[in-house]
């Protein structure tokens, strides 16, 4: 919650003079207060998509080490899991801002917006988990150490799975639905 309010914070602060003027007339602030808030969510989602993103990394290193060293039984395990970890890794980076059609029931407003936030937020410990696995598993491969790989891949896709369980529930949280 606190690293919430520090990006929307440090965004508010780094507003330039025009913006804070112009944020200071009525109608016009609403809006700026909602991109903002909006602006806020998608770095937050870009750092969890960029996290994500190194951990892909080091994936595709252990199946290059896993299949030169002619693993070929846990290749097809580890192909579909790459498949589906790029597959929800999208899904986060391309998730909605926050925007509802003008004629929508539900609106999104700052209380709405706030809840994405801290639920994307909330997000990082999942891809901390992962990225720390995927580290470690890394680490056991390259050290040619292949005895635990079936294990990590289970590790590895039960994380992914809890990720994207959590993640699938967005629209409901922020909606105020759950």
């Amino acid at each position: 919650m606190s690293e919430k309010k520090d990006i929307y914070e440090k965004a508010k602060e780094e507003m330039r003079l025009s913006e804070r003027i112009l944020a200071e007339l009525p109608g016009f602030r609403g809006y700026k207060e909602k991109e903002i808030r909006r602006e806020s969510d998608k770095l937050i989602r870009n750092r969890l998509y960029q996290r994500l993103t190194e951990a892909r990394k080091d994936l595709k290193e252990v199946f290059q080490k896993l299949s030169d060293s002619r693993l070929h039984e846990v290749l097809t395990d580890m192909d579909r899991f790459i498949m589906r970890f790029d597959r929800i890794s999208e899904k986060i980076n391309h998730a909605s801002y926050g925007y509802a059609g003008f004629f929508n029931v539900v609106k999104v407003d700052e209380e709405k917006l706030d809840k994405m936030i801290e639920f994307d937020n909330g997000l990082m410990d999942d891809v901390d988990k992962i990225v720390e696995e995927t580290t470690v598993f890394k680490k056991e491969v390259m050290k040619q150490n292949f005895e635990k790989v079936r294990g990590h891949i289970q590790n590895l896709s039960d994380f992914l799975e809890e990720l994207e369980e959590t993640f699938d529930g967005r629209e409901e949280v922020i909606l105020g639905v759950k």
